[in-house]
C-alpha cells in the first residue's frame, strides 16, 4: 500500500475531545459530525482538507477517551493515514478497527512541515517527503494489520476470510 497526500501537522497530546467534540456527537450523521472535526484546534481542517490528505502529529495522538466516533470522522473526511510519534493504544486500534492507517514514526514530526506532499509506502516503511527530497523509516505495521487495513477494517476483513489467520 502506497499513500500519498498533503500534510496537515498538530502537535502533542491530540485528545479525541480535540478532534470530534463531545456535543458534536448527537447525531450518527458522520457526514454532519466530520464538519466539526479539530475545530478546537484547526478550525478550518474540515473545510480544507482533501481526500488523500495525512495528518502528521507528535506524542500521544488520540488520548482521552475511547470515542470510537473520532477515528470514523478522520477517515470519513478522506485522510489517507495519520502519522505520529506514538499512539493512544485505544485510539490506535478503533483506527485499525475501521481501517485508518496508522504510521508510527517517532522524528517525522520534526522533519516534515504542513503542506508538504509525502508518499508513505507501508510495506517497506518508508515515508518520502516530496517536497524536500527526504526520507523517514518507521517500523514496519505487522501484515496482519495491513491485511485488515487493505480490506478496510476488521469487519470487512472477516466478512471476506471468515475468521482471522493464525
Amino acid at each position: 500500500m502506497i499513500l500519498k497526500g498533503r500534510v496537515w501537522k498538530f502537535g502533542d497530546n491530540v485528545n479525541t475531545d480535540e478532534i470530534i467534540a463531545g456535543k458534536r456527537l448527537l447525531t450518527l450523521d458522520f457526514e454532519e459530525i466530520a464538519k466539526y472535526a479539530f475545530e478546537a484546534i484547526k478550525p478550518d481542517f474540515a473545510a480544507k482538507v482533501k481526500p488523500g490528505d495525512i495528518i502528521i502529529a507528535g506524542d500521544n495522538f488520540g488520548c482521552g477517551s475511547s470515542r470510537e466516533q473520532a477515528p470514523i470522522v478522520i477517515k470519513k473526511l478522506g485522510v489517507s493515514a495519520v502519522i505520529a510519534n506514538y499512539f493512544a493504544r485505544i485510539f490506535f486500534r478503533n483506527a485499525i478497527n475501521i481501517g485508518l492507517p496508522l504510521i508510527e514514526a517517532p522524528g517525522a514530526h520534526q522533519t516534515v512541515n504542513e503542506g508538504d506532499i509525502i508518499e508513505v509506502n507501508l510495506k517497506e516503511g518508508v515515508i518520502k517527503n516530496l517536497t524536500s527530497n527526504r526520507e523517514i523509516h518507521f517500523k514496519k505495521i505487522p501484515q496482519f494489520l495491513t491485511e485488515i487495513l487493505s480490506e478496510g477494517g476488521v469487519i470487512n476483513y472477516l466478512k471476506k476470510n471468515g475468521r482471522f489467520k493464525v
